[in-house]
């Protein structure tokens, strides 16, 4: 990566990458694989320690439960304005399988949100970004 290339906080939030340095892999693989969501201990491109105290992601599930409100309430407004449906046997089905499917982007979205935007002191160092960052700092 050249040193004039910067990605932004939002490009570098969507792919998952490091907060620190927006080069490496906050977790091991994908969303949608069928592998489970394990996150990287440390990044393995400038080597920052995600979790930075014991118990610091346990923060993530006010986020994660923000989401899974917010991603309720859409789903019941739009499965009322497309049915209007009384049914609480649809909303409940509807409601409870929304947040089944979107529990893996919930607990990846979490801990990106709380490290990028949420966790004061923690901002991009364009040092940490350079090929030979980790070279020299090993």
């Amino acid at each position: 990566m050249s040193q004039d290339k910067y990605i932004s906080a939002g490009a570098a939030a969507l792919q998952c990458k490091c907060p620190k340095c927006r080069r490496g892999d906050m977790y091991e693989n994908k969303l949608l694989s069928f592998s489970s969501q394990k996150m990287n201990e440390t990044c393995p491109h400038c080597g920052f320690k995600f979790e930075m105290e014991p118990g610091y992601f346990y923060v993530a599930m006010f986020v994660s439960y923000a989401f899974n409100v917010a991603e309720m309430v859409t789903i019941a407004i739009a499965t009322y304005i497309l049915t209007h449906s009384h049914n609480p046997w649809l909303y409940c089905t509807l409601l409870l399988g929304g947040a089944f499917i979107l529990s893996r982007f919930n607990f990846r979205y979490s801990r990106v949100v709380l490290l990028y935007w949420l966790t004061p002191g923690l901002h991009y160092d364009p040092n940490r970004a350079r090929d030979d960052y980790k070279k020299h700092n090993v």
